[in-house]
């Protein structure tokens, strides 16, 4: 079972990139997307069910902004759009879909770096969504949560960790909050699983500004984390840089799992 998880920064972008030409070639059996940046009516047949896929979307309710999918090779059993916390789900942030014994969800948190006030919407997020991941681990599922984090756990996932140290996705609060999730909660990194060394090549996002990309000044952001039953039947993963679709990159894993 391969799936992948891509920040598309924008769906209408990443298809003029060549994102659905490469999506064809990838053999994925499900695709969690973040950050459509569009509305149903913004999209075109092959974007709202691309060859061979399902999709499903949770809008966000202002234009061009936030929303988040999921494609996949089999019709899910049930979708369900958002959290049930209203202002939560106006911003079209969650989104999940299930196959028999595997909920799979397309996670987009918020970013606390265009203003102090955004940080403290962070902040409540974090605070409300932490009940629902416990939630989520009892409930004797399998889980994979898949998305943009925003949120970079340690100082081996990104470059300049020193200078970063008092900046949104990298306050020592968002950093503990992870930990409690994986090492309180439960959950696992699955990327981390499977490497727990690797540094440069885990990035999978990168500043817009000077020469992050070229140079590689990035940031672990996104994630696949898992229920530890599923956790444990990864066996490879990888982030794709050969062509750039968004700011960040797609993280592709394959499970030995069939829900």
């Amino acid at each position: 079972m391969r799936i992948i998880s891509v920040n598309l920064n924008g769906i209408r972008s990443a298809a003029s990139k060549g994102f659905f030409d490469w999506l064809a070639r990838q053999g994925a059996d499900m695709v969690c997307l973040q950050e459509l940046k569009a509305q149903a009516a913004d999209l075109r047949p092959e974007m709202r069910q691309p060859a061979g896929l399902h999709g499903c979307f949770h809008y966000a309710e202002k234009k061009g902004y936030s929303g988040v999918g999921i494609y996949s090779r089999r019709e899910p059993d049930a979708v369900i759009e958002g959290l049930g916390i209203a202002d939560i789900d106006a911003e079209g942030r969650y989104l999940q879909a299930d196959f028999g014994s595997l909920s799979v969800i397309s996670l987009y948190l918020p970013s606390g770096s265009s203003s102090d006030e955004r940080q403290q919407v962070k902040f409540y997020f974090l605070e409300r969504f932490l009940p629902h991941l416990r939630e989520l681990k009892a409930s004797g599922r399998e889980v994979i949560l898949c998305g943009d984090w925003n949120i970079a756990h340690k100082e081996i996932d990104l470059k300049n960790w020193k200078s970063n140290q008092k900046n949104s996705g990298f306050l020592p609060e968002e950093r503990a909050w992870l930990t409690h999730v994986f090492d309180q909660v439960g959950w696992v990194d699955v990327y981390r699983r499977l490497y727990p060394d690797a540094i440069g090549e885990a990035y999978t996002w990168w500043s817009n500004r000077g020469q992050a990309w070229a140079r590689n000044v990035g940031w672990r952001i996104d994630y696949q984390v898992a229920t530890p039953g599923v956790a444990a039947t990864a066996r490879q993963a990888w982030v794709y840089r050969d062509e750039r679709f968004s700011d960040h990159a797609p993280l592709v894993i394959d499970y030995d799992f069939s829900p």
